[in-house]
């Protein structure tokens, strides 16, 4: 689910008709500072950080002067929050509180329809309350077409006790909140606390929205990055990732950094799972050997090479990490040649400079561990493969041992194609295929035809040539298996080259020194 930041909510709550606090957000303690000038007065600083219980963790704090809130402000930017950098504060108008309370709309999967919740007690530890005090908790079904009515919010308070224009300032606040989430189509919207403040009026002093991700394109005025929930504001590798997630519709990528920046003497893997249990699995193997994970990623759903390829490039350009490990289900219905030919391609492009241990299980197994570890055999580092018979706690404890003793090589650029002195090239759905004639016809295997997956490819004068016409290859009749490439030159003469650009990963590694 796409999540929005507590500022981003607030405005869309102030749109709807429900009142929040005044406030700006910054970027440094001199913003914040200026923030809370124009405030004038007793502020909160809060960091934007798409975590629970800030408070508790000194992500929110007072200040009785605008000097006070700059220092808050640049005591929180230096901290983080679930090991990711905080970039921005909230800085708000302190608020006399007379009571707390809770108020959300949440969808219920299990009873297929949006359920309003209203509590007695707000702030943190809402599940608690309704654990151990129900009476202080009341709930309705929504009808998807009525919506909430004012007579049944009011209802909702004076079954948890809220009378008076306490229960009417919050009814009006709750029927605001649920047109909002109907409009926005979203999986929840909650406001915690919702107060009565000492003035009379019900204002939402923090907020929680989260969109279907199935909607997100439906709303381009928010301006939601990934649709997903990270549990944290994107960073540039994710953003990066879901470029090339978003309009590809050929199996998954999912790809989440667990946080940005490791301590010092941690063993960080890169992880490449296929099928999520199969993932969870593999990720408690890491662990239990000792090894951190920089990432979850999940290439399942029969994808082409290509996105393996991109995943795996992607994977590699995280900082620091000291191995990379991929597993799977085992039982997979994907080919999983495919997702060896898109390593290997991703492994000898980086190239590779740190041990790697894969567990290719499902259809084609066989062939899968021939290619990866056939391929990389004269990469100068370790690169072992293996199927759904080695158990996943070997596969770890092998990678153990390799990072163990690996002793990293020199440095060495990444490997470029040379330019082709007879170019013969189409395009692919996502990118270019160019066979260099000039090389072909030195070549006596012609493995390019003999691997191209899907028969796309006929020799004509002794040189590989379409089969089909360049618009057929480009809709989707190339399916991308990287064959014409990485056959080529393992078995070939290496005259075929894919070109699978991935948008902003060449600017990020070279913004951290990786080119």
């Amino acid at each position: 689910m796409a999540r929005l930041a507590e500022f981003q909510g607030k405005q869309l709550l102030r749109s709807a008709g429900v009142a929040v606090p005044r406030g700006e957000p910054a970027g440094s303690a001199m913003d914040a500072t200026r923030v809370a000038e124009r405030l004038g007065g007793a502020v909160v600083v809060k960091a934007q950080a798409w975590t629970t219980s800030r408070k508790a963790q000194g992500l929110v704090r007072f200040a009785d002067s605008a000097a006070a809130a700059g220092e808050a402000a640049a005591a929180i930017l230096a901290a983080e929050a679930g090991g990711f950098p905080i970039t921005e504060v909230l800085v708000e108008e302190r608020v006399a509180v007379v009571a707390e309370r809770y108020a959300g709309v949440i969808l219920d999967d299990r009873r297929r329809c949006p359920v309003v919740l209203v509590s007695a007690r707000g702030g943190s530890g809402i599940e608690e309350t309704a654990r151990e005090h129900p009476e202080a908790v009341a709930e309705l079904a929504l009808d998807v077409v009525e919506g909430l009515q004012p007579h049944a919010a009011r209802e909702l308070w004076r079954r948890v006790g809220v009378h008076g224009e306490e229960q009417r300032a919050l009814a009006e606040a709750v029927v605001r909140l649920v047109g909002l989430a109907r409009r926005l189509e979203v999986r929840s919207a909650e406001i915690n606390p919702l107060v009565l403040a000492a003035d009379g009026r019900a204002l939402a002093l923090d907020c929680r929205i989260t969109l279907d991700d199935a909607a997100v394109f439906r709303h381009p005025e928010l301006g939601i990055e990934v649709a997903r929930e990270l549990g944290h504001p994107p960073t540039p590798l994710e953003r990066i990732a879901w470029d090339v997630e978003k309009d590809e519709y050929r199996g998954t990528f999912y790809f989440l950094q667990m946080r940005e920046g490791f301590a010092r003497g941690e063993r960080v893997v890169a992880f490449h799972g296929a099928g999520g249990g199969g993932s969870m699995m593999g990720m408690d193997a890491l662990a239990r050997h000792g090894f951190s994970v920089a990432n979850f990623c999940d290439t399942s759903g029969n994808p082409p090479a290509s996105k393996v390829y991109r995943a795996a490039r992607i994977l590699l350009s995280q900082p620091g990490v000291d191995g990379y490990f991929g597993t799977g289900s085992g039982v997979a219905s994907q080919e999983q040649f495919h997702s060896a030919r898109g390593l290997v391609k991703a492994i000898l492009e980086e190239p590779l400079a740190v041990p790697a241990v894969v567990r290719l299980g499902g259809n084609g197994e066989e062939k899968a561990i021939e290619i990866l570890a056939g391929f990389t055999r004269e990469l100068g580092v370790p690169v072992e493969c293996y199927g759904k018979d080695t158990p996943v706690d070997g596969c770890a404890r092998r990678l153990e041992e390799l990072v163990a003793s690996f002793v990293p090589p020199p440095p060495r650029p990444a490997p470029r194609p040379a330019p082709a002195e007879r170019p013969y090239a189409f395009r692919t759905p996502t990118g270019e295929v160019t066979l260099d004639h000039s090389v072909c016809a030195r070549c006596d295997s012609k493995a390019c035809v003999t691997a191209c997956v899907p028969q796309i490819l006929k020799l004509a004068d002794g040189l590989p040539v379409l089969a089909v016409t360049p618009e057929e290859a480009a809709r989707g009749r190339c399916i991308e298996c990287l064959a014409c490439e990485v056959d080529c030159r393992a078995l070939g003469a290496g005259g075929g080259h894919v070109a699978l650009p991935i948008p902003g990963l060449d600017a990020y590694r070279a913004a951290r020194g990786m080119e």
